[in-house]
């Protein structure tokens, strides 16, 4: 099997494994999206929302991870 497949199916896997944390999240009270620092500006003509602070800890989990595995 050529490498793009394999890639495609990890990617397909990685997505559905964070669609099940962020469920599994949700039910015991952390609602990724919804984090203090997560910035909504609404408006009578729209709203603008900005997740900051989500973004950040996304981002220093992602980074952790990828050091730790990247080590073994």
């Amino acid at each position: 099997m050529s490498p793009q497949p394999k890639t495609l199916i990890y990617a397909g896997l990685a997505l559905v494994a964070a669609g099940v944390l962020v469920h599994l999240a949700a039910r015991i009270g952390l609602r990724l999206g919804r984090l203090p620092g997560d910035f909504e500006i609404r408006g009578r003509h729209g709203s603008f929302y900005l997740p900051l602070a989500t973004c950040l800890l996304l981002s220093v989990v992602i980074s952790h991870l990828s050091y730790f595995l990247r080590k073994r």
